[in-house]
């Protein structure tokens, strides 16, 4: 199907590999998941990779609840530059 290296998550790189043997080795759900291997997570919150990690799990992981509780999403509330944060020392 996909290639075990590729980046699913660039901020916390987490690979289609890393899911899917946490996946086969922990037996768990797509939210516990996500807490394993930290995808989703990262500084963006999810905004770049979120859409294609959930379809991934829906694959990883045969018959997900659709009633589960999913992880919180909350993006940046404005993105920042390090020039901006360096400029206050």
């Amino acid at each position: 199907m996909a290639n075990s290296d590729f980046v699913i998550c660039r901020c916390e790189e987490v690979t289609y590999g890393q899911l899917q043997s946490t996946a086969d080795k922990h037996k768990c759900t797509a939210r516990e998941l996500k807490l394993r291997t930290r995808a989703g997570m990262g500084f963006c919150g999810g905004r770049t990779c979120r859409p294609s990690l959930d379809r991934i799990i829906e694959n990883v992981i045969p018959n997900t609840a659709l009633g589960e509780i999913p992880l919180k999403y909350q993006p940046p509330i404005r993105p920042v530059t390090f020039g901006t944060m360096g400029e206050n020392q």
